[in-house]
């Protein structure tokens, strides 16, 4: 079984390519939660686990991270950037 983890700052607008966003600017919102993100997984139809004490390698601040099951054929960008557009939605961007 694959997983794969998301964590906030992939999808942050403040944080640069550089730092760790890992979708264009036009699909970043401002301080994205990990209930966001969990949400949107489920919304593009897979199984969502939050994890809230862990802090992603690249910040000093630990946000959680979504631990995804189920994308056994979907590629991990290919995933990130369909919760990425979710994002977008849930926040009514």
């Amino acid at each position: 079984m694959v997983e794969n983890v998301l964590y906030p700052a992939y999808f942050d607008a403040a944080v640069s390519r550089a730092e760790g966003r890992r979708v264009p600017e036009d699909l970043a919102v401002a301080e994205p939660t990990v209930d966001e993100i969990a949400q949107a997984v489920q919304q593009v139809g897979y199984d969502a686990r939050i994890e809230r004490d862990t802090t992603y390698s690249r910040e000093y601040e630990p946000r959680g991270r979504v631990v995804v099951t189920g994308t056994d054929e979907t590629a991990k960008n290919d995933l990130v950037q369909a919760v990425g557009a979710y994002l977008g939605v849930i926040r009514g961007d």
